[in-house]
């Protein structure tokens, strides 16, 4: 049997809500280059992740890897907190 050695994907953004029982959101922004003229904007995505401690408070710096479907909309998981908010 072969080895499936495909790297999981990961993320760093920040937690926008902490609501949810073992969820959180993350917002991460990522700066993409305008194909005509070159300018460079600002891009966010919201992600749901699994946080099965309830350890992550809104505004940790949190990085996040890629995991099969949890739920309707949580295919992220988070893997260790950067940074805590004061």
């Amino acid at each position: 049997m072969s080895e499936n050695t495909q790297s999981k994907k990961t993320r760093t953004g920040s937690v926008v809500n902490n609501r949810m029982e073992k969820s959180v959101v993350v917002l991460v922004e990522r700066k993409v280059r305008h194909k005509l003229y070159g300018k460079y904007m600002k891009t966010s995505v919201k992600y749901l992740a699994d946080d099965p401690e309830n350890r992550c408070n809104i505004g940790d710096t949190v990085l996040i890897e890629e995991c099969r479907p949890l739920s309707k909309k949580k295919r992220w998981r988070v893997r260790t907190i950067l940074e805590q908010a004061v």
